[in-house]
């Protein structure tokens, strides 16, 4: 039976600040045939690299707007895809919908469907809860990472930060997140912020939002805890490309300490870059970081 879903008025999408970048949409991904998933595709489509760029909530790909242009200026190509429930994807309306598994299958169908080869994994919030378990299914296709605030959830609290943000969360069933996004960081110009928002007109855009902190692995019970248990032995064990991470050490959820456990599940993962007055949503220094990232790789 399809999943009813909403799809954001493209008017919505309209001279937001910084984000001059053309859509791309699929909506054939296997199992998912019907939803269709927003993209962005920057950079030639035969480049050597492809820098794979995953966000978390409840933000979409605007947030890497400050990274792609110099990602694309090393040569590469850059994809930064929604999440269903996300950005300019489909919504589905029903809460229940949202799973560990419904969009991490979706990730790995869609990497297969572009067939997306050299790839530089670049991860920040639920875009690592899910995207650092992807390249076990598919090593052969990833060979770098470059990682910012997440982790990967094993069955237990990230901490009581996190418990706090989830309690806020469920206690907003119609997130402002234009005020979320100016609280967390406040170097957003009100027009940024309200591009964060542009999304979601009204409630029923949001059910993507209200989800993913529930569905953050607190206990050994849940969906995902098993999946990513096996991502961390993979990443300390198999794992042999290049690594750099970035931390916003304001964030008062997935900061510092957080940060430097998942660094020691990575095998060989340097020294982090720290970036004292950013917060959890890194990517608003996103040009110092990819410039950095881009060194440590050797700048290309």
């Amino acid at each position: 039976m399809p999943i009813e879903a909403k799809r954001t008025p493209d008017q919505r999408f309209e001279n937001l600040p910084g984000y001059a970048f053309a859509p791309h949409y699929i909506d054939t991904l296997s199992g998912y045939e019907g939803l269709r998933v927003h993209y962005l595709d920057e950079g030639p489509k035969d480049a050597r690299r492809t820098f794979l760029c995953l966000h978390g909530q409840p933000s979409w790909a605007y947030l890497y707007r400050k990274m792609i242009p110099v990602f694309v200026r090393s040569g590469a190509r850059v994809i930064a895809p929604d999440w269903l429930g996300f950005g300019r994807s489909d919504k589905p309306v029903d809460d229940a919908t949202y799973t560990f598994n419904f969009h991490r299958k979706m990730m790995l169908a869609f990497i297969r469907a572009l067939d997306l080869k050299n790839i530089t994994l670049v991860v920040q919030d639920w875009g690592g809860l899910l995207g650092l378990t992807l390249p076990m299914d598919m090593p052969e296709r990833f060979e770098r990472l470059l990682v910012m605030n997440t982790t990967l959830a094993v069955g237990e609290s990230p901490g009581p930060g996190f418990d706090a943000w989830k309690a806020f969360n469920r206690s907003q069933s119609d997130m402002d997140i234009a005020a979320l996004m100016s609280r967390a960081s406040p170097i957003l110009t009100p027009e940024e912020c309200a591009a964060y928002a542009a999304p979601y007109p009204d409630r029923s855009y949001k059910a993507g939002v209200r989800r993913f902190p529930e569905l953050v692995m607190v206990s050994p019970d849940m969906e995902g805890v098993d999946i990513s248990r096996q991502a961390a032995r993979w990443w300390s064990t198999e794992w042999t490309g290049q690594s750099f991470m970035a931390i916003g050490e304001a964030d008062p959820v997935l900061g510092v300490p957080t940060m430097m456990a998942l660094r020691e599940q990575i095998a060989n993962c340097p020294e982090p870059m720290l970036i004292k007055e950013a917060g959890h949503f890194a990517q608003e220094w996103g040009e110092p970081i990819a410039n950095a990232a881009l060194a440590a790789f050797g700048n290309d």
